[in-house]
């Protein structure tokens, strides 16, 4: 009867540990996949916080200086549409010049000069130089507007122009060619000439 119950109590414990090991068995992958996901999951916001930090990082570098904000653009545009006005009106400079060459056309005409040579010295030398203060302002116009116009092609491709400066930068080259065209009329006497004295 002894012996039964040394083999009994030895089959129970070798039955426990057998147990005991399928326990571990079963437990040990188990804990190391837990373990394995815990870790995973404390890398992943890591990684998505690096990935973020990567994507506005790129964001500012891009809405960085590298992007250029037209503003340059806008006051060319504005700046041609100025001159192609000036251009048209004459302006305070073609004033001064035009009274100055009228001084100086009665300075070097005599009293006893014909009427025609009179007229041109002091009124036409005058007007002249006004149609060619006019041409000069409208070509600063045309030349500034077209270069706001051709900018966007050697500027960031696939960057559209604003559609105000367009606009600005059409009406300075649109004044521009007028201005040019009206002192071209002016300085060759097709218009407003001088009156004929014979």
């Amino acid at each position: 009867m002894a012996t039964k119950t040394v083999e009994g109590a030895t089959g129970g414990t070798e039955a426990g540990t057998e147990a005991r090991k399928d326990d571990e068995t079963t437990t040990g992958p188990a804990e190391e996949q837990t373990a394995d996901n815990q870790a995973a999951g404390e890398q992943a916001p890591e990684e998505a916080a690096e990935a973020d930090g990567g994507e506005a990082g790129d964001a500012t570098e891009a809405a960085g200086g590298k992007a250029p904000s037209g503003v340059g653009q806008g006051a060319g545009a504005v700046v041609s549409a100025a001159l192609g006005l000036v251009s048209l009106s004459g302006g305070w400079i073609g004033t001064v010049a035009s009274a100055r060459e009228q001084l100086v056309g009665q300075l070097r005409t005599s009293s006893t000069a014909s009427v025609a040579t009179q007229i041109k010295e002091v009124y036409g030398d005058a007007w002249h130089t006004t149609a060619l203060w006019a041409g000069l302002f409208a070509l600063a116009a045309l030349i500034t507007g077209v270069v706001v116009l051709a900018r966007p092609a050697f500027g960031t491709p696939g960057r559209p122009q604003a559609a105000w400066i367009k606009s600005v930068a059409w009406a300075g080259v649109s004044l521009g060619v007028i201005g040019l065209l009206l002192a071209v009329l002016k300085y060759s006497d097709a218009l407003l000439g001088l009156p004929s004295t014979g």
